[in-house]
Order: C-alpha cells, then structure tokens, then sequence
C-alpha cells in the first residue's frame, strides 16, 4: 500500500471519529436535565398551596455557587395571576341576620313587624248555654267577659296576632265593650246592640274615631254566615281570613300601637307554686281557673260543662294571665224587657291581677273612653304581666269571688357530697 493511500485512510477514520464523537455528545446533552434559569426560576409561592409553607431547595444549602435565584424580590418570582385569590376560594360572606322581630303590642310574644301592626278586631262572643262551646277563644289575644243582660255574660275577644279558624258565635254590642275595645280603635264585630251602643257606632265616633263598626246585619252573607246546627241567635259565625277583610272593607289600616301594658317573663318553674284557684260567678256561668305549674296557664273551666276546650282548634283554653275588676253595673233602663246593663268604667276600682301562679289585690284606672285600662298593684305600681295571653272577668260590686295560690314546693336537697348530703352552707356536715 502506497503512503499517500494509507494517508487517506488515517485521515477518512480520524474524520469519521470527530463526527461520532459530535453526535454522541448531542444525545447526552439532550438526556440531562436542562440548568436553563427559566426552569430553575420557581416562586415559593407557586410551588405550594396558598398559606402552606415552601419548600427551600436542596441546591441552596450547597458551598458552591448556587445558579438559583436569591430570596430578594425579582419581577421573575412575582406570584402568578393564576394562584391568585378568586371568588372560588373566598371566605363566605357572613351570614344574614335572621328577621327583624318585635313584641306584640297585646300579648308581649316576639312576632314580625307586620304582624305587630295588624289592626286589632274584638268581636262580641255570645256565652248563653245553647253558645257553648264557642270558637276562637284560644287564638284570642286578650278576652273580655263582663255581664250583659239580667247577669248573663258575655265575651269580647281581640285578636291581633291570632288567625282563628272559627270564631263565634257573634252577638250584641254593649256601650262599655265598645268603651274597652276603643283602647285599641278596634274593629268592633257584633250583631245588633242596645239602644245606647248603637246610637255611638252609627254616630262618626263608628267610623274610627273610637271604633270601627263592623255590623253583622249589614255584612253578614259576605264577611259573616249562618251555621245550621245550631238555633238563631247563637248561630253567627266568621274566621280570622274574614275577619281581616272585613277590617279593611270598614277602612281600619295597619297601626304602630304606643307602649301598652307591661310584660315580662315566665317565672323559673322551681319558683312557680303547685296548685291554686280563681273562681268567678256570674249569675248564668261560673268560671273556675286552675293554674297549672308545668305550663304557667291557668286552665279554664266553665259551669255544667267544666274544662273549658275551644271547638274551633279543639285546644284547652287557659291564659297566661287573669285579671278580675271590680265595677258598678246597674239596669240601663232602655225600655227594653232584656234587662240590658251599663256599667261606670271610667275611673278606678279594685281589681286582682294574677300571673306566674301568683295572684295581688291592687286597682284598675281607665282615665278616658279611648284611654288604656291600666292595672296597678298594692305598691302603687304598674304590674308585670306574662307574656301571653290574657282574661279579664269583670264583675259587679258585690261579688264574691274565691282566689287562693297555691304553694312554692321546696327545692329537693343536692346530691350527696363525699357521704354527706350538701345543705348549701346552712348546716355543719
């Protein structure tokens, strides 16, 4: 083989070395991971979840220069919108208060706003023998009963926060129920009346200057209906839908009531006397009140029929709170043969205030037709009711009624302490 041919060969293998050893160069470059500073820039923000700690690289503990960025703020480690805070993840708005709630002008209970200025409607209840069981009496705010003709009573109940289902049956008017319901420039819901009491509701007094008149012979067929189990008068009837409407229809609107009576409370159950009666006569009922510790009411029963339950919600009747007052009726001398009374109540007179198993002898005080009764104790102060519901038996002078409370039991003893029962400090162990 000639030189100059071994010379090209050692120059075509030395060529052929150069190129592998190129290539094979790229290929090991290309397989390890790149120290590029746009991979190696990783912002601690967005190497970990929001409010979690991050992670220091390894590389930083090193000796040797590290090609990662320093911990000073650079616009190449600004958080990136994408971790950014969003809606998705933002804390819950707080949670609305709930509805605005207010207490009731009559009963003192917490009830919505509407509800607190919803006109109050008192309606005439019949309470002969063949009127019973009536209807309504339990969804009553406040009730009246007071005579009305020759002793035998009569019912006027208010309702404001109450929606009965059925309320009756509907009788008469009185001037003196009118002069209670006035208190409230109620609408005044009755059949007919004596001479006296309709003279003043058909008069501009009965277009809401002291009551509305809501007259059944005018409305009845529309607002109030006949029942047939049951014989005329003792048959008129309406509920609390129509009793509304009816409302409206004579033009009473919606009110913001003043401060009314007080009210408090339920006494704690421990501090509530076992037992205790109230019984009122009338001449054609006699009504006994039983107070019952566990619900703080006192349980109504009326003469032959005894507990009294009302037959419209089928629920036992027995209010929060019972008031008797005392007050001058006489023969109102109408002409008429049904012995109609009036009665003087503007002014004071006597009056027992019972509530929380607790009953006091004080006064009652009406200074006005329109004017609040207002029902003071022996102190001289106005008393506390409970909130609920009330019952006022009015009675004429001369009547006796029967109130005896009963008694607090005493506080059972605590429960032993290291073999000796505890005496609260009264007694040496």
């Amino acid at each position: 083989m000639s030189k100059s041919f071994a010379g090209l060969i050692a120059a075509l293998t030395l060529g052929l070395g150069v190129i592998v050893g190129v290539a094979a160069g790229s290929m090991i470059s290309a397989a390890q991971p790149s120290q590029s500073p746009a991979v190696a820039l990783v912002s601690p923000s967005a190497a970990a979840p929001s409010g979690q700690p991050s992670q220091t690289p390894a590389a930083s503990s090193s000796a040797e220069p590290s090609a990662l960025p320093t911990a000073s703020p650079s616009p190449a480690v600004s958080p990136s919108p994408a971790v950014s805070p969003s809606p998705a993840v933002s804390p819950p708005p707080s949670a609305s208060p709930g509805p605005t709630r207010v207490p009731d002008p009559l009963t003192g209970r917490l009830v919505s706003p509407a509800v607190a200025r919803r006109h109050v409607v008192a309606v005439m209840i019949d309470d002969q023998f063949a009127a019973r069981p009536q209807s309504g009496l339990s969804s009553a705010s406040i009730v009246w009963q007071a005579p009305a003709e020759g002793g035998i009573p009569r019912y006027m109940a208010f309702f404001q926060e109450g929606n009965p289902k059925v309320v009756g049956p509907i009788r008469s008017s009185r001037y003196y129920f009118i002069a209670w319901a006035s208190e409230w420039h109620a609408t005044y819901v009755h059949v007919g009346g004596s001479p006296q009491a309709l003279a003043l509701l058909r008069s501009s007094d009965g277009k809401g200057k002291v009551v509305y008149d809501a007259d059944g012979f005018r409305w009845e067929g529309r607002y109030l209906w006949r029942i047939h189990t049951r014989l005329a008068p003792h048959n008129v009837y309406t509920d609390g839908k129509n009793l509304r409407a009816l409302a409206k229809r004579v033009g009473a609107k919606d009110v913001t009531y003043k401060a009314t009576w007080k009210f408090g409370p339920e006494a704690d159950r421990l501090k509530r006397p076992k037992g205790g009666t109230i019984i009122v006569p009338y001449l054609e009922n006699r009504i006994t009140y039983t107070y019952d510790r566990a619900t703080n009411r006192y349980l109504r029963s009326v003469s032959v029929e005894g507990k009294q339950v009302d037959a419209g919600s089928k629920t036992r009747i027995g209010p929060k709170n019972v008031i008797v007052m005392v007050v001058s009726f006489g023969p109102l001398n109408d002409g008429s043969k049904k012995h109609r009374l009036e009665a003087k109540v503007i002014g004071r007179g006597t009056a027992w205030i019972a509530t929380n198993g607790r009953t006091v002898k004080g006064t009652w005080r009406k200074k006005s037709l329109t004017g609040l009764t207002r029902f003071y104790g022996p102190n001289g102060k106005e008393v506390t009711l409970t909130v609920g519901q009330t019952f006022i038996q009015v009675i004429p002078v001369g009547t006796t009624i029967t109130i005896k409370d009963g008694k607090v039991p005493p506080l059972p003893p605590r429960p032993a302490v290291g073999g000796h029962v505890d005496t609260g400090g009264l007694l040496p162990s």
